[in-house]
């Protein structure tokens, strides 16, 4: 591929229902963004769609005039040999992502794990900017986090390393703990939403019996907790005890310099994080809880974008070094 001289790279994040791109600049800057529903129609739908959006935003130009190079985050494992297993996008067992879409857009592209792109984002432009040892604990319908150690993604022998949500932290037991993992069952989205609806049931009263139990969700749970709903603000509070276990696992094993919150319950962590710091204090290795810094996201889903555009200039850049 001849060498291009344009001034961004495409960023790519796709999610098991939405699909976020934007052009990056080499500082960091997000532009001509686009957002759009994730086509599931089939296998090759969102590859379709990625290539139909990345011309779009080519403004008319090749793409190889416009980017660079593409990074894409994905929600699932990316494999060495490239390919990519993500649960929640129908038939990708072994989709050999990058490939297809180097052969369409004629630019190098560059796929990562989402929780792998969010803790390179929040390193380069985020909470954690400039740390060499960082975490990027996601928080959302499930669980994952993004590991930096000494400035090197922690990855494991299976590309594994990260699925924070099978931490064990009590010595609860149950079907979903099976599928999904202990602490994703507690404390993601579904498992707060989960811990309010079988209070009710008990017959504590609650705001969140003013809507349908169906309607009930982690959101709904924050907004009862922000009015002073007492079973909702237990609900969280006991959510953020548990995830502070779990991060006290992580900071005993890693020693990052910051933890940071990101991922949709982010949004709540004001009913939560109190009580996850104390719990981490309370169980992490006592010298490494004393200096890591634990901190909320403030790059929100532009986390993942921003993490995979780092990795597409790092990629057009050893191309500059090799020519």
């Amino acid at each position: 591929m001849k060498r291009s001289n344009a001034k961004h790279v495409l960023a790519v994040d796709l999610g098991g229902t939405k699909l976020a791109m934007a052009l990056v600049s080499r500082e960091g800057k997000l532009s001509r963004r686009k957002s759009l529903t994730v086509d599931a129609s089939s296998a090759l739908a969102p590859l379709k769609q990625i290539v139909m959006s990345a011309r779009e935003l080519a403004n008319g130009k090749q793409l190889k005039s416009a980017v660079q190079a593409v990074g894409i985050a994905v929600p699932g494992l990316v494999r060495r040999d490239g390919t990519v297993w993500a649960p929640n996008l129908r038939g990708w067992k072994r989709m050999p992502l990058a490939k297809c879409l180097q052969r369409e857009l004629g630019v190098p592209v560059i796929v990562e794990s989402d929780r792998n792109a969010a803790v390179l984002g929040e390193t380069w432009r985020g909470a954690a900017r400039g740390a060499t040892d960082a975490i990027v604990l996601m928080l959302g319908t499930g669980i994952g986090a993004g590991i930096l150690s000494s400035g090197r993604l922690v990855r494991g022998a299976h590309e594994l390393s990260g699925c924070a949500g099978w931490m064990v932290v009590t010595e609860y037991d149950s079907d979903e703990v099976r599928r999904v993992g202990q602490l994703e069952s507690l404390t993601a989205g579904p498992g707060i939403a989960f811990a309010a609806s079988k209070e009710l049931a008990r017959g504590v009263s609650s705001l969140l019996g003013e809507i349908p139990p169906a309607s009930i969700n982690a959101y709904e749970v924050a907004e009862a907790a922000r009015r002073g709903d007492a079973l909702s603000i237990e609900v969280y509070l006991e959510a953020g005890r548990l995830l502070g276990c779990g991060v006290a696992n992580l900071i005993s094993l890693f020693d990052p310099e910051v933890v940071v919150i990101g991922g949709g319950l982010a949004r709540a962590s004001d009913l939560f994080l109190d009580a996850l710091r104390k719990s981490l204090r309370q169980y992490a290795q006592p010298i490494a809880a004393k200096h890591v810094r634990v901190l909320v996201s403030k790059l929100g889903a532009d986390a993942n974008l921003l993490g995979v555009a780092r990795l597409a200039w790092d990629t057009a850049r050893d191309r500059r070094v090799q020519t």
